[in-house]
């Protein structure tokens, strides 16, 4: 599992609690979000979320998959020690996919459903830097 290290020295504990905290909680979040998106009937996720209903289906689902995808990558390959730097991969996948959401909606007009997808990209950038090799 690689870290990053304070000082040049050994990984800090206090980073170390915190990135697989994020990873944890982020993973979680995407996770679930992807189910979410795959099982919930698109009449009740427009009623909650008004752009599912407007969308293509597919659209749909390969957000789901996509948010599935990213937060099994955000935790397993650390967790399992195979492929570890596959999270940082996953890690800047997300962000990638928040900043698409922050588009998405900003086009639409929905400058307000943004400050959590800014979070998140934060988050995910966090881990990214965190879980990358290197320097």
């Amino acid at each position: 599992m690689t870290t990053r290290t304070v000082g040049g020295g050994k990984p800090s504990k206090v980073l170390w609690v915190g990135l697989w905290s994020v990873q944890g909680l982020l993973s979680l979040l995407f996770v679930g979000t992807g189910f979410w998106k795959l099982f919930t009937p698109i009449e009740q996720l427009a009623a909650m979320i008004p752009w599912a209903g407007q969308v293509p289906g597919r659209f749909l689902t390969l957000t789901a998959v996509v948010d599935l995808s990213g937060g099994l990558g955000l935790l397993l390959p650390s967790l399992t020690g195979i492929r570890p730097r596959l999270t940082a991969w996953a890690a800047l996948g997300c962000a990638a996919l928040q900043v698409s959401a922050i588009v998405f909606h900003v086009s639409r007009g929905e400058v307000a459903s943004t400050p959590f997808n800014v979070l998140l990209v934060a988050l995910s950038l966090f881990v990214f830097w965190g879980r990358r090799s290197g320097s």
